[in-house]
This record gives C-alpha cells, sequence and structure tokens, in this order.
C-alpha cells in the first residue's frame, strides 16, 4: 500500500508563535497561508503542517499521489483503494469516501490508540 508523502498535522492555539518557533528548527514556510491560519513548513524532506482552529488533537497526515514536494508520483495507490484495502482488513474508518469516485478525496481511520490518521489525495 502506497500512502504517498507524510507529515504530521499539529493543530495550533497561534500560527504565528508556532511559526516562529518551527524556523528556529530550521524549518521554513513550503506552502499555505497565514491568514487562512494555516501553513505547510519543511525542512529538508520533513514536512510539518500547523493548523489553528481547524481541527481538535494532532494528526499524521498522508498524500497519496504526492511526493514530499507535492509533486505528482507517477504511480500510486488511489485513496479509494487504499480504503477498500483497510475495510477488506477490518479496519473501521471514521470517514469514508465515495468508491466509485474520481479525482480529490479523504478517509480517516483511528490506529488502537484512538490517534487520528488522515489519508489526503490532492490529485
Amino acid at each position: 500500500m502506497q500512502l504517498g508523502a507524510f507529515s504530521i498535522s499539529l493543530s495550533v492555539k497561534d500560527i504565528h508563535q508556532s511559526k516562529a518557533f518551527y524556523e528556529k528548527l530550521g524549518f521554513t514556510v513550503f506552502a499555505g497561508h497565514i491568514e487562512q491560519r494555516w501553513l505547510i513548513m519543511k525542512n529538508d524532506k520533513t514536512l510539518i503542517g500547523l493548523f489553528q482552529g481547524m481541527f481538535e488533537g494532532n494528526m499524521l497526515t498522508f498524500n497519496p499521489g504526492w511526493d514530499e514536494n507535492a509533486q505528482a508520483l507517477p504511480a500510486y495507490d488511489d485513496v479509494r483503494s487504499i480504503q477498500q484495502q483497510l475495510q477488506q482488513q477490518g479496519i473501521e474508518l471514521a470517514a469514508t469516501t465515495e468508491p466509485d469516485g474520481k479525482g480529490p478525496a479523504h478517509i480517516v481511520v483511528k490506529d488502537p490508540d484512538g490517534n487520528t490518521i488522515l489519508i489526503d489525495q490532492h490529485i
């Protein structure tokens, strides 16, 4: 199963403070809009998403079809295929997508400890 680019999505209280903190760790803004209260920050191949007021708790995020530079991969597992594989393995999904759809979509699963995993396809 190919899940694509990985990042951690952090629910932050103050995006400006968080941005300044992660810049001190060597991260730079890669994508997003601070005025919309979300940024993707990058340090080499490591990605961190900062999101203020968009969701509770932190989550692991995978982007099928993208590499760590948000460039399309030549081959990837579509999120619908991933959904089907997870369901066939008996994994309950917290959010599903239309199995016959095409293009961007996402699914959500929780690990045994309740950690949220977002599989978010943009292409």
